[in-house]
């Protein structure tokens, strides 16, 4: 099955793709980097390795961070994080439904060579 992914550059070593959208996403429905990070299947410092990147890129915070205390800490997202998962998604589904009729082409292509 083709699918489409994007990945926008910002500059060298400035992107966002599907990857940190979707840490985004799990941060935000689990409450913490370090439970977004795990059902991701990556460790704590490399998922706030990629929210620091994002920070750095939009020169301002996409994740709230929370101490602990006597109920923990945890992460919220930041109006930017919520307007970054919302836009990029925008942008996925605008991009697959400019590009559909060509990937259907190109999958008839790969089964005629099968």
């Amino acid at each position: 099955m083709a699918r489409l992914s994007i990945r926008i550059d910002f500059g060298p070593d400035l992107r966002v793709g599907p990857g940190k959208i979707q840490l985004l996403e799990e941060i935000a429905a689990l409450g913490s980097i370090a439970a977004g990070g795990r059902a991701l299947h990556m460790s704590y410092r490399r998922a706030w390795e990629l929210i620091e990147d994002l920070n750095k890129t939009f020169g301002k915070p996409v994740v709230e961070s929370k101490s602990g205390g006597k109920k923990g800490g945890g992460a919220t997202l930041t109006p930017l994080g919520l307007a970054l998962i919302s836009r990029y998604r925008a942008m996925e589904r605008a991009a697959a439904s400019a590009t559909e009729a060509h990937l259907e082409a190109l999958k008839r292509e790969i089964a005629r060579t099968s």
